[in-house]
């Protein structure tokens, strides 16, 4: 890692960080990343976990994360559900949806005031889902040719399962793209929206000079916090290896092993006895 690129972290007042990747792997804590969480409490430092998952509600996820040994209060979460509704609210041009999704999406649509119908709708919104219904997507395609706005929490194509890959948001809103009269497009809000970011920043009331993001994916996290004005930091504990970070034409702020080498950045006592931060 490059030390002048590294020292801008230090200055960071604010932080939001993926969480799969970042602070957990395949259920499984990665080292350092309690501490880090620990760390930031202890400054008053704010942050916020993103997770492009419309699945699970902030409480759900809270859950998961509990079992994996990471202590993240609801209100320390931010899903691409929760900043879908969000944007959708403050648009203020209608209040009547259609969702394909789970408890995460519906939860989060009914607490931003809207009413979930099937007909009348001013938007159709695709999140995830276990199980996508045929009956379900043909009602959305039609309810787009119709007039409907068409959302997508994120442009994901696949999710994993212990079997495998699954149909994720991005196959399924494709599918019904191809089947609208006028091939119509969904807006996606989650990464690499920057959108999904500046709700995050709204959230905490934080600034995007003084926010840093932790992200494991060049092509999703990376691009998304340079573009929403955020340093940014690569753990290479996920998805990205370091022989890709070269292939893009825009690069983070810093690179790290893991959230390990943050910790122990932010942890090292200073001249005065003073640690980082």
């Amino acid at each position: 890692m490059e030390a002048p690129r590294t020292q801008r972290l230090i200055g960071t007042n604010t932080w939001l960080t993926d969480m799969d990747g970042v602070l957990v792997r395949e259920e499984a804590m990665i080292p350092g990343a309690s501490r880090l969480l620990e760390l930031w409490r202890e400054r008053g430092q704010r942050f916020l976990v993103l997770t492009n998952n419309s699945m699970y509600t902030p409480r759900d996820l809270s859950a998961r994360l509990a079992r994996s040994g990471l202590e993240v209060r609801e209100s320390e979460l931010w899903t691409s559900a929760l900043a879908t509704a969000e944007f959708l609210r403050e648009q203020a041009a209608g209040h009547r949806a259609y969702v394909i999704g789970e408890a995460g999406l519906t939860t989060a649509m009914h607490e931003a005031g809207f009413v979930l119908t099937d007909t009348d709708c001013d938007y159709v919104v695709l999140g995830e889902t276990r199980t996508y219904s045929f009956e379900a997507i043909t009602k959305a395609i039609r309810l787009i040719d119709g007039g409907a706005r068409f959302i997508a929490t994120n442009p994901d194509t696949t999710g994993p399962s212990p079997e495998g890959p699954l149909p994720a948001t991005g196959a399924v809103a494709a599918m019904i793209s191809a089947a609208t009269k006028t091939n119509k497009q969904p807006y996606i809000v989650g990464k690499p929206n920057p959108m999904m970011f500046r709700s995050a920043l709204n959230r905490i009331k934080a600034h995007s000079e003084t926010t840093a993001m932790l992200g494991d994916r060049m092509d999703t996290d990376i691009i998304a916090g340079m573009e929403a004005g955020l340093s940014t930091l690569l753990v290479l504990s996920g998805v990205t290896k370091r022989e890709q970070v070269e292939q893009y034409p825009f690069r983070p702020t810093a690179v790290m092993e893991s959230v390990q080498d943050l910790v122990n950045l932010l942890d090292t006592p200073g001249p005065d006895g003073s640690t980082s931060g």
